[in-house]
């Protein structure tokens, strides 16, 4: 049984950093894509960032030189390095793991359709400014 469990999230003001964490157990790893979503309130969930058995990476455009996906296959985990961060940051963040496809890259409307993947719980990230 595959498990997803987020952890890190927290408070910090405007320019600060945190780094979330994504522990996955019962995947097999030959074959994924993993992906860290936010959902702010009142907005539509959003892919952040990326990272696949491809090799490929990529980042939302509004995070990139901000954020970085980091992974740890023998310690299976992921994890998210958000500095920089600023108020419309605030939201939601969520951990997924699924199997690579055609791509693995934020955007990809396979990444969120019904069934696909194991998510977390989510953890909340609030920036003040």
């Amino acid at each position: 049984q595959v498990q997803v469990e987020e952890s890190g999230g927290g408070s910090v003001q405007s320019g600060g950093s945190l780094r979330l964490s994504c522990s996955i157990t019962g995947y097999d790893y030959s074959n994924y894509c993993m992906a860290w979503f936010r959902e702010a309130p009142g907005k539509k969930r959003e892919g952040v960032a990326t990272s696949g058995s491809d090799g490929v990476i990529s980042y939302l455009d509004s995070v990139k030189g901000r954020f970085t996906i980091s992974e740890d296959n023998a310690k299976n985990a992921m994890s998210l390095q958000m500095n920089s961060l600023k108020a419309e940051d605030t939201a939601t963040y969520y951990c997924m793991i699924g199997p690579l496809w055609s791509a693995c890259m934020v955007g990809i409307a396979d990444l969120q359709r019904p069934g696909y993947g194991y998510w977390g719980q989510g953890t909340q990230v609030t920036v003040s400014s």
